[in-house]
């Protein structure tokens, strides 16, 4: 019975340690962070099969416990396979960006939780190919300047390992042009507010590493 009551005295210590332990930045961290994205759609009826990849790789550093900054990159393919009336036809597009961002934690819920607002801009350059029985067709690339504004959470697993979700961005603007002579600009202004009903409908998830 000592033995038992030993056994459960240790554990519920050990419990308590845990969930009083505190998570999160300090100034002088540094993170290392990425986000993956990944989708796929068969349609059978039209013969159509779509798929999307994403990878948004960071590396920040603290100035203060809540105010981080550093740089990004992003990488993204779409395909889109179509099979009717006996037409083997591909479409792709390749995208690449290359950026800055500015991250505040504004608010915490538990010890483990922690949620942040996010500020991003940089460069962005797309390029789309078709290939329809065995030719290929790439079309001009298209280079532009985008920036948005995001939110998003730490869920920490360890002291230094935690789960990132990037839920949506709040407020998107880019402009961009095909880089060919005569071409002109296009710029998209965008506001998804309506997010906060369902944040998962849009979150991509990661892992964040903390030094």
């Amino acid at each position: 019975m000592k033995k038992i009551l030993l056994t459960l005295t240790a554990v519920a210590g050990l419990t308590f340690a845990s969930q009083a332990q505190e998570f999160g930045f300090e100034k002088g961290n540094v993170i290392i962070e990425g986000n993956l994205g990944f989708s796929t759609t068969n349609n059978k009826n039209a013969e159509v099969k779509n798929s999307t990849f994403s990878f948004n790789p960071k590396a920040g550093y603290f100035l203060t416990d809540k105010i981080a900054v550093g740089i990004e990159l992003g990488v993204g393919t779409e395909n889109e396979d179509n099979y009717a009336e006996g037409v083997d036809a591909q479409e792709k597009s390749n995208q690449f960006g290359i950026g800055a961002f500015g991250r505040y934690y504004f608010l915490e819920l538990g010890s483990r939780f922690k949620t942040y607002t996010e500020l991003g801009a940089g460069y962005l350059q797309s390029q789309d190919e078709e290939t329809v029985g065995g030719t290929t067709v790439k079309d001009p690339k298209i280079s532009g300047f985008g920036a948005n504004l995001g939110i998003g959470a730490n869920y920490f697993l360890t002291d230094n390992i935690a789960i990132n979700f990037a839920f949506t961005d709040l407020l998107g603007f880019s402009t961009a042009k095909a880089d060919v002579d005569g071409a002109k600009s296009v710029t998209q202004f965008g506001a998804n507010l309506n997010r906060f009903n369902n944040f998962f409908e849009a979150a991509t998830f990661g892992l964040t590493f903390k030094f």
